[in-house]
């Protein structure tokens, strides 16, 4: 099939091919609030606080903390984008499926193999940092570590990265397995980092020491700007949550709620924790130190177990990642072949034939996303 640039489907037309709103069609609709949150912070959550808080505090400096202020003021502003589009088209091709509704088919397959492209590229670097942290809580805790020939890459002197080949095979399984097993695993690292991370906070304000944060301003605006530019990394994937709208609970309700409860929550989490670690280490001591959180954990308890305990929060933190950006690689894909547009592929409803097609301003009687209405009808196709 080849790509229209006059081709536009309605938000009705998306919804009703989907199946989303006639029973027994589409994906069930079994995440709630909640776990739609823990998902979002699950995609959310991961090296942009565990490795890129320092070279945010590098650029900053102890302003750090207005520099993820911006940095979320700045999202805050996609997210209503996608908050808004999510509720109106509750489908699983995100922002393929919000093109389709407002730039035609062309655009729509241009950004949904970009978005494919970006999350197979995100999994895979992703995947990579996870075997580093792994290989680093062996070490930490057994003093044993994989040999690089089977945790690097052909391209740093590795046979296989086996440690990421695992993480992916693991992800892909609770896949398989079902959006249900999926959502709980993703919940269950997301209130378990989240947990490590508060953990670090009281650890941190324990040996907190006011002299470390004067000068708060010492780079200045231009420093404070610049470490918002690589704070801003730090929030990507929020944008995931608009993927799981074909089987999200009251959709038009949960989307908006679960993206902006997201954002304030990460930025709350962020802010304290550069706040704690540069409080108790001193912001040039953050500066130079990749794996800052585990080393301000040793240098106050003065002990090897609480970096461990930190490396063990970096390794459930890139790994519910690694879940989560698969699951929208997934329902992306999912939609395109639905529409057609993967080679091999062909349209309809993924558990059997496609429903009949709204006519124009009417909307499905049994939509889980409006209210019924006295004047919807039905048109036949």
């Amino acid at each position: 099939m080849t790509p229209s640039a006059a081709r536009i489907k309605t938000p009705q037309q998306l919804i009703a091919e989907s199946g989303a709103d006639l029973e027994g069609h589409g994906l069930r609709r079994t995440m709630g609030l909640f776990q739609l949150v823990c998902f979002g912070v699950g995609a959310i959550v991961g090296t942009g606080i565990f490795v890129g808080l320092s070279d945010s505090v590098a650029e900053a400096g102890p302003a750090v903390v207005v520099s993820f202020v911006l940095a979320a003021i700045t999202c805050v502003f996609t997210a209503f984008s996608f908050a808004e589009l999510g509720s109106a088209i509750p489908v699983s091709g995100s922002s393929y499926s919000f093109a389709y509704a407002s730039l035609g088919e062309r655009a729509a397959f241009l950004v949904g193999w970009c978005l494919l492209l970006e999350y197979g590229v995100s999994v895979s670097a992703v995947a990579v940092g996870w075997s580093q942290y792994l290989n680093e809580l062996l070490e930490s805790l057994t003093g044993w570590h994989l040999p690089a020939a089977l945790s690097a890459g052909p391209g740093e002197g590795g046979a296989v990265n086996l440690p990421a080949v695992v993480v992916i095979l693991l992800a892909a399984t609770l896949l398989v397995r079902g959006v249900r097993e999926s959502a709980r695993a993703t919940a269950a690292m997301a209130v378990l980092k989240i947990g490590i991370l508060i953990v670090f906070c009281a650890v941190g304000f324990s040996a907190f020491q006011d002299g470390h944060l004067s000068p708060f301003t010492g780079s200045g605006l231009g420093g404070i700007t610049a470490g918002a530019s690589v704070a801003f990394f730090s929030y990507i994937g929020f944008d995931a949550i608009t993927t799981a709208g074909e089987e999200v609970k009251n959709p038009r309700r949960n989307i908006p709620i679960a993206i902006l409860v997201c954002i304030g929550l990460v930025t709350l989490l962020y802010c304290a924790v550069a706040l704690s670690a540069i409080g108790a280490l001193g912001a040039d001591a953050v500066a130079n130190s990749p794996a800052a959180l585990s080393v301000v954990v040793d240098e106050v308890t003065g002990s090897s177990i609480g970096g461990g305990v930190i490396a063990f929060g970096a390794v459930v933190a890139i790994a519910s990642v690694v879940l989560a950006v698969m699951y929208g690689q997934t329902r992306i894909l999912m939609s395109m072949s639905r529409d057609g547009l993967v080679p091999g592929s062909s349209s309809g409803s993924p558990r059997g034939p496609r429903p009949p097609s709204p006519t124009p301003g009417s909307w499905p009687p049994s939509s889980p996303c409006r209210p019924p209405s006295p004047r919807s009808t039905w048109s036949s196709t």
